[in-house]
């Protein structure tokens, strides 16, 4: 509260500060100053203050006779400790050590074998008190002796050992996918993408040790260094271990975006020709890859899982609606490329099917109505959403009940089965031509869905079904992210996102040829439910002269294996010395 008859307007702000008090006990202070030290009258004091002359003598009296009253003014500051006891405890055993270069690590070990507990932090705060700076970064033989990790072999495809030998591991379920693979020339892939390889890791070893990974749904290529001493990897990529994940990481930065889709394009061929059929239906959508990054010029995008904008890496995704895999990757959208992300696809697609897709299903943010119409022209149906406004409801919950139509959903489980759609034909600015817009009421939302599309022969019926089925691309993105990783790639220091998504695309259409030849039950099952029922495999590995025997151990699930009839012939590895793979259950 303000009180006074001072100007201020015209007041200096600092001045008001002490004229104008607005806080209670300031206020108090302020008129019994004013009445004791500058002995101004009684009444002028509560009048300027916004007393009664009452209440004013009432709070003089109280001033004057309580010493309370008085303290309550002014309160003395709380002091901090003086002193820092777990510190202090420690302070000279910790000099002495660090006269001896030692780091706040090994000061923690060799205080902690002497029976002293202290955090790291504390450390620091010690040894910055008594005047040590950062130790510079010392050679291993500087270090203390201390216990640490054995050092793995040089990845180097020239000293792969083809000796007979045999070796238990938990990852025998890998071995699965060669059968798959003897159809697909990784050689080949790799030489039409022209990517980049050395005498010691060639191309194919390289994106065979990757894929590797991937198959295994290891989460960070930095978790590669938990599995460089397992001899089953090393052997299913024709090395003699695995390489590490400096080399990982550095050999992504190695390739450009042209790069990614040449081994894209290169990869869908040999894939289709292995028995993995493309449809003519696809589902778009983007998402955004976090990126934890203050150094890279990233845009920000909407993080789902986060519910928030951040910087990010946002990938543009299409889905074989009909194969239920994800069959184009592109990342590093850019914001004012967003919109015409779509007419990439487009021409990629018909640059390798030799035609443009038949239909494509997309939410409404995905492009504009200007790409729509070009969309038209190329003779593409498309079915998306628009965005509603206060204006189209309006005008919407104004429709006479006449003007609905109920139609009746074939989905037996679905709880709104008879929705009502009414059905008109708009125009839109930036399309050239009239739409379809149906809008459907009851179907689970409060809101209406309006539905739009160039389609002229499927009715309500099929058109309301289609889109439903476009929320499966979101379970194959959920698939991507749980099982493949590729938000655990947002630290910019590990794989680069583009390449990281092509080898994301590899192994998910590996996954669902594994998952069409063992069928039955698990035809349309995610990828983790195949890898935990089924893939999740310990067994033997024995290397002989001739042939590597996989003897994968056993659990319930096994039959499935057997009727897939993935181990009835042996497999030539010719990455391998030529070795033939034979697969045996235990």
């Amino acid at each position: 509260m303000q009180s006074g008859t001072t100007n201020q307007i015209m007041t200096p702000p600092d001045q008001n500060f002490f004229l104008s008090p607005e806080f209670p006990l300031q206020r108090q202070y302020e008129a019994l100053r004013a009445f004791f030290v500058e002995e101004e009258p009684s009444s002028e004091v509560a009048r300027r203050f916004g007393y009664s002359p009452g209440a004013f003598r009432v709070l003089c009296h109280q001033f004057r006779h309580n010493p309370d009253k008085r303290a309550s003014f002014f309160r003395h500051p709380q002091r901090g400790p003086q002193s820092a006891p777990t510190r202090d405890r420690v302070r000279a055993l910790a000099v002495a050590l660090r006269k001896r270069n030692l780091s706040v690590y090994d000061l923690q070990r060799e205080l902690a074998t002497a029976g002293h507990t202290i955090s790291i932090n504390s450390l620091i705060l010690l040894l910055r008190e008594e005047g040590f700076s950062r130790l510079p970064r010392r050679a291993d033989d500087e270090r203390p002796p201390t216990v640490k990790p054995e050092i793995a072999e040089v990845a180097d495809v020239r000293r792969l050992d083809l000796s007979a030998r045999s070796f238990r591991t938990p990852l025998a379920g890998l071995y699965l996918f060669v059968p798959l693979l003897d159809r697909i020339d990784l050689q080949s892939i790799v030489t039409a993408a022209r990517l980049p390889g050395s005498k010691m890791i060639p191309a194919a070893q390289a994106v065979g040790s990757l894929l590797a990974l991937k198959l295994i749904g290891a989460e960070r290529k930095s978790h590669v260094m938990d599995l460089v001493m397992d001899q089953a990897i090393a052997l299913f990529a024709g090395i003699n271990v695995v390489p590490k994940r400096s080399y990982l990481a550095a050999y992504s930065s190695r390739l450009d975006h042209k790069a990614c889709l040449r081994l894209m394009e290169a990869w869908w061929e040999q894939v289709e020709r292995a028995g993995l059929a493309h449809g003519s239906s696809f589902d778009l959508d983007f998402h955004s890859v976090p990126a934890n990054s203050a150094e890279e010029p990233l845009e920000k995008h909407y993080v789902s899982s986060r519910s928030r904008s951040q910087k990010g890496i946002l990938v543009f995704l299409a889905r074989d609606a009909e194969q239920g895999v994800l069959r184009y990757a592109n990342a590093g959208v850019t914001k004012s490329r967003q919109a015409d992300e779509i007419l990439q696809f487009v021409r990629f697609w018909k640059k390798h099917a030799g035609k443009v897709p038949a239909e494509l299903v997309f939410d409404s943010q995905l492009t504009t109505y200007e790409k729509l119409s070009e969309l038209n022209r190329e003779g593409i149906c498309f079915l998306t959403l628009r965005r509603r406004s206060r204006q189209m409801l309006g005008q919407i919950y104004s429709q006479p009940d006449s003007a609905w139509r109920r139609i009746s959903l074939p989905a037996l489980a679905r709880i709104y089965r008879n929705p009502r759609v009414l059905e008109e034909r708009v125009t839109l600015p930036g399309y050239t031509g009239e739409l379809r817009q149906l809008t459907v009421m009851e179907l689970g939302h409060e809101e209406p869905t309006i539905l739009l599309t160039n389609h002229r022969k499927l009715g309500p019926v099929e058109l309301v079904t289609r889109y439903a089925q476009r929320m499966l691309i979101e379970n194959g993105i959920s698939e991507a992210v749980q099982f493949f990783h590729i938000d655990a790639l947002s630290s910019m220091i590990g794989m680069k996102v583009d390449f990281d998504m092509q080898v994301t695309l590899m192994a998910s259409s590996l996954y669902r040829i594994m998952a069409h030849r063992i069928g039955r039950e698990y035809a349309h099952s995610q990828t983790k439910t195949l890898f935990r029922n089924l893939l999740d495999l310990s067994g033997k590995v024995e290397i002989t002269a001739t042939s590597v025997v996989v003897t994968l151990d056993q659990r319930a699930h096994n039959p499935y294996l057997v009727a897939s009839g993935l181990a009835d012939q042996t497999t030539p590895m010719p990455w391998f010395g030529n070795k033939k793979l034979t697969i045996q259950f235990a």
